[in-house]
């Protein structure tokens, strides 16, 4: 179904000025260097929970992650779980309060420079921003496919014209306005999603029958799971894979641990711990930020995998077949298939309102990394300057690199790129994150060790261990002759089963092996 209507015209305009007029008033508050990077530290906590959580969730989880439901099944739900158990509840209580202290105690704007200045050292500041600079592109590219994909299936917009709408859209904003304009958008971007994903579960199960009926004739489908999935561990869509199987090590590995883990790292999240006052308010924003994130994830997820019902029951095939073999185009087929016109023009909306509110996050979180990081503190030794300047150029640079991937990633990647980024981050910045926090012993020879083993043994792996990357990638045959260099189980065991830990050790090791910090500097960091 293409949606062409006069009623879609005026929603998208009158959606379209609000978002403006948001990332106008955030262009008028913003005054000082704190109000571009940090929303001037005292952002409303349901706004944070809002921004973090539309941040959070992108189309990369409601297209790319609930396509992957749609051929894997529930058994992605534990990821839901994760996402609320760590994603909210440990981040804002545990890691967001610590962060938000410490960041205040070392007048840091950005992730990278809260690591830097905890371990003095303008090394792990800059890396940590290249890193961010050079593979969260990747991620943004990805977020750019899945709402320019529903853009193409729902009006019938060229691709590549999507892409450009979507990523000059949120570039108007993100550049002139800063991290208010962002947090502003994504809070009433969030409200968006809410809304749109309730309604969308409400008419799945009323499309399907009802709740019962809708799960009893999923389960009755297990005969018609293809041959290849059934070979690769499948065994239904509401049962989880054979334990140790490929499907199983990817199902668990990669999505649910790789991105449930993943997320504590995540620099554009973490900086958001930095946007309040005080701790209370990182309290009150679980209150919000939970629920969202249940209703987000829970939903797609639950959706993506019914979808294999109404395609059976209208079309007498399953998902992936109707997506033709891309399971980033199994939600978009299912909501242009099965919901009525009106609610493909709120689901439109939602799936751009969870673009924009991650890209502008990305595209701010990867200009502070090239600008602030990388430039002033790394090249220039912190030099003052133009940093909003450079950082609004490394913003539009990014974009640019956003866009080129957007056109040239291959299909179904949506899902598994998010993992890859999740999983580098996870592997190169929480083990120093968590001693940075945590361990007043953990020294800045540790964190480099750390910060160098993580990523470097996350890359390794992916190109020449984990086949999803490998094969495609192409480099350890053309340097070994071989398609990985391990076989077997190894080669669906995700990078940070093996990385982040290696990492951890690492760290521990060579910081027990090296001078503590002072204890001045350690009262400068905790404040006591």
């Amino acid at each position: 179904m293409s949606v062409s209507t006069p009623l879609l015209g005026v929603i998208v305009l009158i959606y379209l000025m609000i978002i403006f007029y948001l990332g106008l008033l955030g262009y008028k508050k913003t005054k000082e260097i704190d109000d571009y990077m940090v929303a001037g530290r005292s952002i409303h906590p349901y706004i944070l929970a809002l921004s973090y959580g539309a941040t959070f969730v992108s189309t990369s989880a409601i297209i790319g992650f609930g396509g992957a439901a749609g051929a894997l099944g529930m058994g992605l739900l534990w990821l839901a779980v994760m996402n609320i158990v760590v994603g909210i509840f440990i981040a804002f209580v545990v890691f967001g309060k610590r962060t938000r202290r410490m960041g205040a105690h070392l007048n840091a704007v950005t992730f990278p420079e809260l690591l830097g200045k905890r371990f003095q050292s303008r090394f792990i500041q800059g890396f940590s921003g290249a890193i961010i600079g050079i593979f969260m592109p990747l991620y943004a590219g990805i977020v750019l496919i899945g709402g320019a994909r529903f853009l193409e299936t729902t009006l019938g917009v060229n691709y590549d014209i999507a892409v450009l709408i979507l990523a000059i859209i949120v570039a108007a904003y993100v550049i002139t306005g800063g991290l208010i304009a962002v947090m502003y958008t994504d809070a009433l971007q969030g409200v968006f999603m809410f809304i749109g994903m309730i309604v969308l579960l409400a008419l799945t199960y009323v499309k399907l029958g009802g709740v019962k009926a809708a799960h009893e004739a999923l389960s009755g489908m297990t005969g018609l799971v293809p041959e290849s999935l059934v070979a690769g561990g499948h065994l239904g869509w509401t049962t989880m894979p054979a334990f140790g199987s490929p499907i199983w090590w990817t199902l668990v590995s990669t999505l649910v641990l790789g991105v449930g883990i993943g997320v504590l790292a995540q620099p554009q999240l973490a900086v958001r711990y930095m946007t309040v006052e005080n701790d209370r308010a990182l309290s009150r924003a679980v209150l919000v930020g939970g629920p969202f994130i249940l209703m987000m994830t829970g939903v797609a997820f639950t959706v993506g995998a019914l979808s294999n019902v109404y395609f059976q029951k209208t079309q007498g095939i399953i998902a992936v077949v109707a997506g033709k073999g891309n399971t980033d185009l199994i939600i978009p087929e299912y909501i242009n298939s099965a919901m009525p016109e009106l609610f493909v023009v709120l689901f439109m909306l939602t799936l751009l309102a969870a673009a924009m509110s991650t890209l502008s996050s990305q595209f701010h979180t990867m200009g502070t990394a090239i600008g602030h990081d990388f430039y002033r503190e790394f090249i220039k030794k912190g030099e003052v300057g133009q940093t909003v300047n450079i950082t609004r150029l490394g913003i539009a640079l990014t974009i640019i690199t956003s866009v080129i991937l957007a056109y040239i990633l291959p299909i179904s990647i949506i899902a598994r790129a998010t993992a890859i980024f999740f999983g580098l981050c996870a592997a190169a910045f929480l083990p120093m994150y968590v001693g940075a926090l945590f361990w007043k012993r953990m020294t800045k020879e540790g964190a480099i060790a750390s910060l160098l083993v993580g990523t470097a043994g996350s890359l390794f792996w992916l190109t020449f261990i984990h086949s999803k990357e490998a094969i495609p990638l192409g480099i350890c045959k053309a340097l070994f002759g071989v398609d990985t260099l391990l076989t077997g189980t190894w080669t669906v065991v995700d990078p940070i089963i093996v990385a982040t830990p290696i990492a951890m050790i690492v760290a521990i090791v060579v910081s027990l092996a090296t001078t503590p910090p002072s204890a001045e500097h350690l009262k400068d960091c905790y404040g006591k």
